[in-house]
C-alpha cells in the first residue's frame, strides 16, 4: 500500500526557502465523494442511516458519480494558482483509492500516505479509502454520509502517531493546511503532533475549525486540548463569521477576531469569511476587508477550499491584506460559478475574467456597521472602486485598480508558465 499510496514529483526550479519544496501540504482528510440522486435522504436514526449506507457501499456506483473530495478542493485551487501541493493522508488500495491517486496526480500534487510500515500488513486489508457520500433529492437538498459518522473512534484509529513520512513531508513544506474534519480520521494527539512538527520545521500552519470547531469545543478532553493547540499555535486562522462567534460568544466578527489574535501564540491572521458580503483579515496591527464579486452562484460547494487556496497564495507571496482578501474572494466566487467541487473548483482563467471585469459588491453599510460596533478598531481599509469618503470616518478606501493591476501581473505569469509546461 505504501508505495502505491506515495507518489512524488520533483520540486520545481528555484524552490525557495532551503528544504522547502512544497509550498502547500494538507493534512488528512483525504476521501471521495460519491454523488447521487435519490428519491429521498436517508432515514433520520443513526442505525437505519448506517444499513443506508451500507446498501449503497454494496455495489459501487458509476465512475461518473466520482470525485476527489476533502481535501483535495483545496489542492487542486492551489495548484491551479501555480502552488505546489502535498496531501498527507491514508488512501486505499481499492478501486476508489486508484481513481484518487489518479485524479491527484493529473493535477501534479503529490501523495504521502500516513501508514506506519510496522501495521501496514493489518491495516491494508482492514482501511480503505475514505468515502463521502453526497446525496440530492429531487428538491435538491442534500445529504452526507461516511463511515466516520458511525464510530466514536476516528476512521483511521490505527495511526497512533504520526509516521516518519509524514514528519519529513512537513518538514519540507512551507505551510502545513489542517482544518475540524481531520478529528473524523485522526487522534487528536497526532494532529496535535504534526503541528508541532510543523513548528519544529519552521513550517507555517493554518487552521480551519470549520462546522466540527462547536463540537470540538464541547468534546473529549483530548478534543478540547487538540483544538484549542490549533487555535493558539496556527500563524492563519480561518473561518467564518459563524464559527468565529462559535468560539469567542463575540458576534462582531472583527471583535472575534482580535479575540482569537489575543489568545493566539504565533497567530498573525485571522481570516473571517463572511459569505456574500465579503471577507475580513484581523491583523495585530490592522483590519482590511474586502467585498465578494458580483456573480451568479451555481453551486457554493468547495467555494471555501478554493478562498483559503487564494490566501496561501497571499500568504507565501507576501501580499498586502487587501489584495489578498480580493484574490481569495475571487477564486472562491470563480468556484461558485461552477457546479460542484473537486476537479471543479476554480480554474485560473475564470479567476482571471473576474479579476478583470472586477465587478464587487460596493456597499459600504456593513463595512460600516462592524466599525461603529466594534470600539477596539481604529480604521478598517477596505477594497473599492471608487475612493471617495464614507460616512465612517474609520473606513478606508483602497483602489480596485491598483490591487487588481498587481495580481494580474502575478497570476498572469503563473498562467503562461502554465500554458509552456503544457
Amino acid at each position: 500500500m505504501d508505495s502505491f499510496a506515495r507518489r512524488r514529483w520533483p520540486p520545481a526550479e528555484g524552490g525557495g526557502e532551503e528544504g522547502k519544496e512544497t509550498d502547500l501540504a494538507t493534512l488528512g482528510n483525504l476521501c471521495v465523494d460519491v454523488v447521487l440522486s435519490v428519491p429521498q435522504l436517508p432515514p433520520a436514526p443513526r442505525e437505519e442511516r448506517e444499513a443506508y449506507m451500507e446498501r449503497l457501499a454494496a455495489s459501487p456506483p458509476d465512475q461518473k458519480f466520482w470525485e476527489a473530495g476533502g481535501n483535495c478542493n483545496l489542492a487542486f485551487a492551489a495548484a491551479r494558482l501555480g502552488l505546489r501541493c502535498s496531501t498527507l493522508g491514508h488512501v486505499g488500495e481499492e478501486i476508489y483509492g486508484k481513481f484518487l491517486l489518479d485524479v491527484l496526480e493529473e493535477e501534479g500534487i503529490s501523495v504521502v500516505g500516513m501508514l506506519d510500515n510496522s501495521d501496514s500488513s493489518a491495516c491494508q486489508n482492514a482501511y480503505e479509502t475514505l468515502l463521502c457520500w453526497v446525496l440530492v433529492d429531487p428538491f435538491q437538498r442534500h445529504g452526507f454520509c461516511s463511515r466516520a459518522d458511525f464510530s466514536d473512534e476516528p476512521a483511521f484509529s490505527w495511526i497512533r502517531k504520526l509516521p516518519a513520512e509524514t514528519k519529513t513531508a512537513i518538514h519540507h513544506s512551507k505551510i502545513l493546511f489542517c482544518n475540524g474534519y481531520a478529528f473524523d480520521e485522526l487522534f487528536p494527539d497526532v494532529i496535535s503532533s504534526a503541528i508541532d512538527c510543523a513548528i519544529d520545521a519552521g513550517t507555517a500552519v493554518f487552521f480551519d475549525p470549520g462546522p466540527r470547531g462547536k463540537s470540538l469545543l464541547h468534546g473529549t478532553l483530548d478534543e478540547q486540548r487538540a483544538l484549542e493547540h490549533s487555535l493558539r499555535l496556527s500563524d492563519v486562522l480561518l473561518l467564518t463569521s459563524d464559527e468565529a462567534e462559535s468560539l469567542t460568544n463575540i458576534r462582531n466578527p472583527i471583535q472575534a477576531g482580535q479575540e482569537l489574535l489575543k489568545r493566539g501564540i504565533r497567530t498573525k491572521w485571522v481570516v473571517i469569511k463572511m459569505g456574500s458580503k465579503g471577507s475580513i483579515m484581523v491583523t495585530k496591527s490592522a483590519v482590511s476587508s474586502a467585498p465578494s464579486f458580483k456573480i451568479d452562484v451555481v453551486d457554493t460547494v468547495g467555494c471555501g477550499d478554493s478562498f483559503t487556496a487564494a490566501i496561501a497564495f497571499g500568504f507565501l507571496h507576501n501580499l498586502p491584506a487587501v489584495s489578498t482578501l480580493t484574490l481569495a474572494n475571487a477564486v472562491g466566487a470563480a468556484t461558485a460559478t461552477g457546479c460542484g467541487a473537486g476537479r471543479n473548483v476554480a480554474h485560473l482563467d475564470k479567476v482571471l475574467q473576474l479579476l478583470r471585469e472586477s465587478n464587487i459588491n460596493e456597499d459600504d453599510t456593513p463595512w460600516s456597521e462592524l466599525i461603529e460596533a466594534s470600539s477596539f478598531c481604529s480604521e478598517v481599509s477596505v477594497l473599492s472602486k471608487t475612493a471617495v469618503n464614507s460616512f465612517s470616518d474609520r473606513l478606508v478606501h483602497v483602489p480596485t485598480c491598483n490591487v487588481v493591476s498587481n495580481l494580474l501581473s502575478m497570476l498572469e505569469a503563473v498562467s503562461e508558465r502554465s500554458t509552456v509546461q503544457a
